[in-house]
């Protein structure tokens, strides 16, 4: 199997930020992290450790910070940890997962390698920096240990995977649509401006680019509740609502899958 990665750098507002890319027979899958004021937010993945070493061992930061336990944010915690000694923090929800040995989907393992286990604390309600307080901001849906931060200094946010993108076609088989509407509504009533998001990068105006988010998912079930009135399956929903068929789907096994979004809104969790 040939897999293809690059990386690139650059900044945006003070925010030090490396991208990574991970291609395999259509499916381009890519991950963000991010530097500002002595924080590292997110790790990366394992198999993109070798392109963000040069990224890593440029900065100067403090603490590690993790927005969820997902491999492509934290596999290269313990790389990090070993080498500069940083703390790292996230929710207490997956925390003590992170310091076993991770268990998850081979194709998962092959696009984002193998996450060695790393030690890891809590994190607070709240935590500072070395010019900057920030709000650490429970955001469940994607996962259900998912956080995201807010410069209170700056009015930057750093979201995860809260947004991503602003219409959602297809989610992973645990995510909560439900979860993910009340998590932007909580966000979108603090005061932010600029977003940098893992996937999608830096978002100038992330409160207009969260309400598009919000405004899409909640069509979105409404169409869904209405359909299922009708008397319609999840499988006619998802046929009617979302007729393209994406590569990650077929390559994970339906982990990611379209119907997903139909199931979790019928279950309204």
């Amino acid at each position: 199997m040939f897999f293809k990665k690059k990386s690139e750098k650059t900044t945006r507002s003070g925010v030090e930020m490396v991208n990574g890319f991970v291609s395999f027979q259509g499916v381009r899958l890519n991950v963000h992290c991010f530097e500002v004021d002595g924080v590292l937010i997110d790790t990366g993945s394992a198999s993109l450790l070798e392109q963000f070493k040069p990224f890593f061992n440029q900065l100067d930061i403090d603490q590690i910070v993790l927005t969820h336990s997902h491999e492509d944010h934290s596999g290269g915690a313990h790389y990090l940890q070993s080498t500069y000694n940083v703390p790292i923090y996230m929710s207490d929800v997956r925390r003590l997962e992170c310091m076993e040995k991770a268990d998850y989907p081979l194709y998962r393992k092959l696009f984002w390698g193998s996450r060695a286990p790393f030690e890891v604390l809590k994190i607070g309600e709240r935590f500072t920096s070395r010019h900057a307080n920030w709000a650490v901001i429970e955001t469940p849906g994607h996962t259900n240990d998912h956080l995201a931060f807010l410069n209170e200094q700056t009015g930057q946010l750093f979201s995860g995977d809260l947004f991503v993108t602003p219409k959602t076609k297809v989610v992973l088989r645990e995510e909560s649509i439900p979860q993910i509407i009340s998590s932007i509504e909580h966000v979108l009533t603090m005061d932010f401006g600029e977003m940098f998001c893992n996937h999608a990068g830096y978002v100038e105006d992330g409160k207009k680019a969260l309400r598009m988010k919000l405004d899409y998912l909640q069509q979105l079930r409404g169409e869904i509740d209405r359909m299922h009135d009708e008397g319609l399956s999840v499988n006619e929903i998802t046929k009617q609502l979302f007729n393209k068929k994406y590569p990650i789907t077929k390559l994970s096994f339906g982990e990611w899958d379209s119907a997903h979004i139909v199931s979790s809104v019928l279950r309204k969790s």
